[in-house]
């Protein structure tokens, strides 16, 4: 009988998933993901599923992996430089959380321009008398206007629900010739001058990293909300924390965070009007699964010897 291929994951996957794997894999769950386990474990494995940042220097220790799939989209993870001088295919999933993240923007926008948790916490604790007039510092995001900084799969979805919301929508993207219809091209200054939320869903990387620095937050409007589902230093978040300090922002949510995890220490937890969230806004019961699904699928293909369509190293297979 021929032995089953090893797959490694990082993490667990959605559990009525990860069982379906496991009829064709053997499958080992790393009990951390700190660098020196992993290490130890790629040893044997034939396939990787990541869902926690990798060692740099990683695939120097595996000599047998033939497949590594990020369960998700972000591919900072993984280096895939690294993965590519091996000849070893990376896949990734576009699209299998792009409506969990978009939810979650709208739930932030909502939160912090009605306030809906602030009250529900003082009726329960001051009364009606006290929670009742709160909801007269709430605004409307219809007529108002969002900016989104990677008009992506992401992007392009909550343009259109911003759209149908009576927002008007500004793009600054890369490829401006491509933005969907009802999202107008601006540049940097224009959209952070003019928008009363900003969105950033853009990929980190050295035109990104620090793009909303102390100048940048400057320009914008006292009563702006900046919702960041990117990555942490896309943001100066010390720049964001002292806007918020001395009232020059209106409010953000911040799913990144330069480091991960949170530990409690850090100044942002006393900052005002500032959500956190501990880089949940892909993650859903139902993103999971889907997500799961996804990577069993391209673990499998891959295995196989099969070229995904979702493989982002094709050169690879030449």
């Amino acid at each position: 009988m021929t032995a089953k291929p090893r797959v490694l994951l990082t993490n667990s996957m959605h559990p009525a998933v990860q069982p379906v794997l496991a009829q064709h894999c053997d499958l080992v769950l790393a009990p951390d993901t700190s660098a020196a386990t992993l290490t130890r474990l790629i040893a044997d494995a034939e396939a990787l599923v990541v869902r926690a940042q990798l060692p740099p220097t990683l695939f120097d220790h595996a000599p047998k992996l033939r497949a590594v799939v990020r369960h998700g989209v972000g591919l900072d993870m993984i280096p895939v430089e690294a993965a590519t001088a091996r000849g070893i295919p990376v896949a990734n999933l576009p699209g299998s959380n792009t409506q969990a993240v978009v939810e979650y923007c709208l739930a932030a926008m909502l939160q912090l321009r009605r306030g809906l948790a602030t009250m529900d916490a003082r009726l329960r604790s001051d009364g009606w008398a006290v929670s009742r007039p709160l909801a007269d510092r709430g605004t409307e995001l219809g007529g108002s206007t969002l900016g989104i900084v990677g008009v992506g799969a992401i992007g392009g979805r909550l343009a259109a629900i911003a759209g149908a919301m009576g927002m008007r929508v500004l793009g600054l993207t890369r490829r401006p010739d491509s933005l969907p219809p009802g999202v107008q091209a601006a540049d940097k200054a224009t959209l952070f001058t003019e928008s009363d939320v900003v969105v950033l869903a853009c990929p980190l990387n050295e035109q990104t990293r620090g793009l909303v620095d102390a100048a940048t937050l400057a320009t914008m409007k006292p009563q702006a909300l900046l919702v960041n589902v990117s990555r942490g230093p896309v943001i100066d978040t010390q720049a964001l924390l002292a806007a918020l300090r001395e009232g020059r922002l209106g409010g953000a949510a911040l799913d990144v965070h330069d480091k991960q995890p949170l530990t409690g220490s850090e100044r942002a937890f006393d900052a005002p009007n500032l959500l956190l969230t501990p880089h949940v806004a892909g993650i859903t019961d139902t993103s999971m699964r889907a997500m799961s699904e996804g990577a069993v699928a391209a673990v499998l293909a891959l295995l196989r010897g099969e070229r995904p369509s979702n493989v982002v190293n094709p050169q690879v297979f030449r």
